[in-house]
């Protein structure tokens, strides 16, 4: 093993496809039990290591020299071997620091409130601190020393202006979780999440659905890989790197979701951008009727819209877990919030908003089989498309106009 990450799982994990972009060597991801990791160590068998959870704080002991931010941190998440000796490091400060400074968020002269008592919990006390944060308090399940419980949280702290989640509440493939209510804070304007796959938390959702700006932890990533790759190499990676890489990860993990009334175009919009950008394409109607041997109309006459519901709902949680393809939804998708939360962890919403005199009625639509019941479901659905979206897209004109719309969009 030459260089690569070490953890307990890793099947979530994003880096071998970050430094294969960064540099030119061989990194692998390597799933180690707690019980082997003195040997692992001991036999010192590699060049260089990222370190990931749980094992930040635990590989210090086996390390022979530690650099002074690592120290004072107290969590090491990058070693190099050299000519045996083992040096620690941390380069997620430097990840941390970079999302949050790219992200616009004010740390300084804020009341920080930190998640998680782990290695990453105290990156970011040490990066809160080191960018001027009026005070911090951290968080944590258990009782102890220095920390304040969840409960204590949300009655005596809820004045935080900045929350920092460096727990693995909400991480692939548990993405449903989140880790504090955020409705019990008056006062908060940013949300910081470290977690990346998905690359929108509940945390992260929630937050922006009720306009604070939150962030998801790609950049940080790809930023703390990049310090990593300079440590294992010698060489280093410029901020035109890191911009690179992050925005190929993000256009590789990022599924496009067309919401929108029925016949306003989801579909074929939906198939030309999966053409055009190489993407798999998906349609939640068709996938329903394959699951269940029967139409959304079908279902919808014989079992009634909320059958339909849930059967749509099991579908679109199922699609929201992959990467890389494009989406078209069903026109009542959206109107469930749980399948709008589920969409906008790996996907951008983007409404074709269809004006409803070129919309058309069926006979086999239930919901919309003559002109004034499609009329009427307009009505009732226009704000929601409007809210659900990340980016409203006028389809009025030719199809492949709104086709450039959302390509133009997406670019970085």
């Amino acid at each position: 093993m030459l260089y690569g990450l070490i953890g307990e799982k890793l099947s979530h994990s994003f880096s071998k496809e970050i430094h294969g972009r960064l540099a030119d060597y061989d990194y692998t991801l390597k799933e180690i039990e707690p019980k082997k990791l003195e040997t692992f160590f001991t036999e010192r068998d590699f060049c260089g290591l990222n370190v990931t959870v749980p094992y930040k704080t635990e590989v210090i002991k086996f390390l022979d020299e530690i650099d002074t931010a690592a120290a004072q941190i107290g969590a090491v998440n990058t070693v190099i071997n050299r000519g045996g000796k083992l040096y620690g490091y941390n380069t997620d400060a430097e990840g941390l620091t970079a999302l949050i400074k790219k992200n616009g968020i004010e740390i300084s002269g804020k009341k920080v409130l930190i998640l998680g008592s782990g290695g990453t919990s105290r990156t970011a006390l040490y990066v809160a601190n080191s960018m001027g944060a009026k005070s911090v308090i951290q968080v944590s399940r258990a009782e102890k020393e220095g920390f304040i419980t969840y409960g204590e949280a949300l009655s005596s702290q809820n004045d935080a202006d900045v929350i920092i989640n460096t727990t693995p509440c909400g991480m692939f493939p548990s993405s449903g979780d989140t880790p504090i209510d955020l409705t019990f804070f008056s006062r908060l304007n940013a949300v910081v999440d470290v977690i990346y796959n998905p690359l929108k938390t509940r945390l992260v959702i929630g937050a922006q659905m009720r306009g604070i700006k939150a962030v998801g932890g790609l950049y940080m990533l790809v930023a703390q890989a990049a310090a990593a790759s300079k440590l294992f190499t010698g060489e280093n990676a410029d901020r035109d790197s890191t911009e690179r890489v992050y925005n190929e990860i993000l256009s590789e993990k990022r599924n496009i979701v067309l919401i929108g009334m029925p016949t306003c175009g989801k579909t074929t919009v939906g198939k030309i951008l999966s053409k055009q950008l190489g993407m798999d394409f998906y349609d939640t109607d068709e996938l329903i009727t394959v699951k269940t041997g029967h139409t959304p109309a079908e279902i919808i006459k014989e079992q009634g819209e909320k059958r339909f519901r849930e059967t749509e709902s099991e579908v679109i949680a199922r699609l929201s877990n992959k990467n890389h393809c494009v989406i078209a939804t069903g026109g009542g998708a959206v109107t469930v919030k749980e399948n709008i939360l589920s969409l906008k962890a790996n996907g951008k919403l983007f409404f074709l908003d269809r004006p409803v005199s070129l919309l058309e009625s069926a006979p086999d639509r239930p919901l919309s089989s003559n002109r004034e019941a499609l009329e009427k479901l307009y009505e009732r659905r226009i704000a929601i498309y409007k809210s659900a979206a990340d980016k409203v897209v006028k389809n009025d004109a030719d199809i492949h106009s709104a086709v450039d719309i959302i390509r133009e969009d997406l670019m970085p």
